[in-house]
Order: structure tokens, then sequence, then C-alpha cells
């Protein structure tokens, strides 16, 4: 799977965009604020449906403009398609696949799968639950379409039941109540156990990505941490248990207006030689964990779909040594990478792969080097 060709029409900072991309490595050279991020955020959201730096569509159309356009041509081994997408200021934006408008975004998911890595991927490992919580949703959803439908249910009964949680006790009804927690801890067991098979399989590639990262020197391990016990529970068990413990503390959600177990309460532990990355990790320790996972999830994809992802670097290239820079280009010369960096990255000591270096300035991008 690569991207062949992008095209952005009033997109951020370009006007006009037309270019053809390498289908192994593609280097974006230029200062800061000149646009490499922008191009970056247009492939992103051909994959996603929605920025990874903004919820706000408007913030997308350049700001003389009106209106914004990105296209993308899209090779998989078994077809070729094409994804476009167009912004309007105060309109729904529209999204075409082959020339055929999608009535959900949704629709979307599956067409291009992407793994981005960025400066602001740190905040995975040293800030606080709803960073990981998103990292889990985001990567399971472009693998497993129907966990991005449950999540999407499963935040919908929530608004519902807390709703009611915050209504006068005296209002609140309790065949409404028995509803929400059923509904709730059905959906409930189905995300939690997609996050435990995710997790599993993603601490097994991730462990052996970081030991070559730091050259055998340190050891990471991942840990789910539900907001309720799961052990040993198969689906059926984690949903009975969360329903029991939902009707048991019924008081304290009340007192709270907010319910306190579920999907939505769980952490994802990211341990370093066996001590809290988050809390005791150094920032080199901690960006180094998140480029594992974020690496461990290229190769995760391809055994879940049989393609690579496109694996998009965006200003971290740089800050890698020589050995993480051979590892990571040698390792994955078959995904097709597209990186942005504000250095001229000398590729001759790193490996021998096919290439396309641009250099990018006030949103022009020009081939400086092709091989």
């Amino acid at each position: 799977m690569y991207v062949k060709k992008i095209k952005l029409i009033n997109f951020r900072n370009y006007i006009n965009l037309d270019i053809e991309l390498n289908k192994t490595l593609n280097i974006f050279v230029g200062d800061n604020a000149q646009g490499k991020t922008n191009l970056l955020e247009s492939i992103y959201i051909c994959s996603n449906g929605r920025s990874y730096r903004t919820s706000k569509d408007k913030e997308l159309i350049n700001l003389n403009k009106t209106k914004a356009y990105i296209g993308l041509d899209i090779e998989k081994e078994q077809f070729t398609k094409s994804v476009e997408i167009k912004f309007e200021k105060d309109m729904k934006k529209r999204i075409r696949v082959n020339k055929v408008e999608l009535e959900k975004v949704s629709e979307l998911i599956g067409i291009l799968n992407v793994v981005i890595f960025s400066p602001e991927d740190l905040k995975l490992v040293k800030e606080g639950p709803a960073e990981r919580r998103n990292f889990l949703d985001i990567e399971i959803s472009q693998i497993k379409p129907r966990y991005k439908y449950n999540l999407a249910k499963y935040n919908k009964i929530l608004m519902q039941r807390n709703n009611l949680l915050k209504s006068q006790p005296q209002k609140i009804s309790q065949d409404l109540l028995d509803i929400w927690n059923t509904q709730l801890s059905q959906v409930g067991a189905e995300i939690i156990t997609e996050r435990v098979r995710f997790i599993e399989k993603l601490a097994i590639i991730s462990k052996n990505i970081h030991n070559k990262l730091t050259g055998e020197l340190e050891e990471l391990r991942l840990e789910y941490l539900p907001s309720f016990n799961i052990d040993g529970l198969n689906i059926q068990d984690i949903q009975l248990r969360m329903k029991s413990i939902l009707e048991k503390n019924i008081d304290i959600d009340i007192q709270k207006g907010s319910t306190g177990i579920g999907p939505h309460r769980d952490d994802l532990d990211i341990i370093i030689n066996g001590i809290s990355a988050r809390i005791f990790g150094s920032q080199g320790q901690q960006r180094t964990a998140a480029l594992s996972l974020k690496l461990a999830e290229v190769e995760l994809i391809k055994s879940e779909i049989g393609e690579y992802p496109v694996l998009l670097l965006d200003d971290v290239f740089s800050e890698l040594d020589l050995n993480r820079r051979k590892y990571l280009i040698s390792t994955f010369k078959d995904v097709q990478t597209i990186i942005t960096s504000t250095d001229d990255i000398d590729l001759e000591k790193l490996y021998n792969v096919g290439k396309k270096v641009f250099f990018i300035k006030e949103g022009k991008v020009m081939i400086r080097e092709e091989r």
C-alpha cells in the first residue's frame, strides 16, 4: 500500500500542489512553518476522515479562501483507489472514493492505513490516560471497523447514562437505568476484549523493536489497566461483572454525576526495565518508547490486513542517532515512508534505497533529488 499522488487546493498554506511520491522513501526538507506537517496532515485525513491537529475542518481551509480540496491516488495490492475530500466553510465535508460519495466518514476507514509519529506523540507516554486511550482507539479502529462503531455507540450510551445520573434522585427511572447498564456493559465488554487482544499483540512486537532501538539495553513491557479486574474473564464474564459493578456503585455515580467504571476509565502502563516510563522515564526514554509503539503498529497492521501501512515521520528523524536511523530505514524498507525534516539527511550512510527528496518553502514543493 502506498500513496502515488497528492493533489491539494487551498489546503492550509498550499494553494495548488500536485506531486507524485516514491513508493518507498520520501523526504520533505524545509524550515519550520513552511508546510511540511500540513502535507502529512492531508494524507492522515484521507485515512481517518479527520485531522490529528484540529477538530475544526474550517481551520484546514486557506485563510483567504472559502473551499479546500485533498486528493490522493492510492495503490494497493488488489486495487487502485482515489480518495477526494472537499471542505467548504460552514458546510459538512464531502468524501468521495473512486468518484462515489460516501454517506458516512466511517466508510473511509480501511481504504488507506497510516501510522504517524510526531513530537506530539511524546504525550502518549508522559501525559494522562486519555492520551493512551485515544492511541488505542485510533489504531484499533484502523484494523477493526466494528471497534469504531462500538466506540461511538458506547460513548452515546455513556452520555445518556450520565445525563440520567445528573437528574434529581427522585426523577431517576430505575427501568431506564437498567437499560443503560445492560447496554453499556454489553458494548463495553466488546471494547475491552478488543483492547486486550490488540495490546497483547502490540506488546510482543514493540518489545522486540525497543530492544533493537536501545541496543538491547532496555526492555519494554505493556500492561493494560482496565477500570475493574478482568483477569481470566471471557467476554460474557466481563459483561456480567461490569453490569454488576455499575449496579453496585449506583449511589456513588449519582453523587458524582458520572459513570465511574468502564472502557472510558482504562489506561495503558508503558514500562521500561520494570518501572513506569511515565513517572520515572527520561524524555529520551519516553520518546524511544513512543517510537517503538508506533513502529510496532506498522508490523501489527501488516499482520492483520496483509499490507504495510504508510509510515509518516514528522520532524523526528533528525532526533535519532545514526544507528537508530539505520535500523528504521533498513527494517521498514518495504514500507512507504514519508519523512519531514529541517535538516538535509544524508541517507547514503544509512541504506541504499530508492527515494525522492523534496524541498518545501512557503507551501511550494520542488523535487531536489530522485533515485
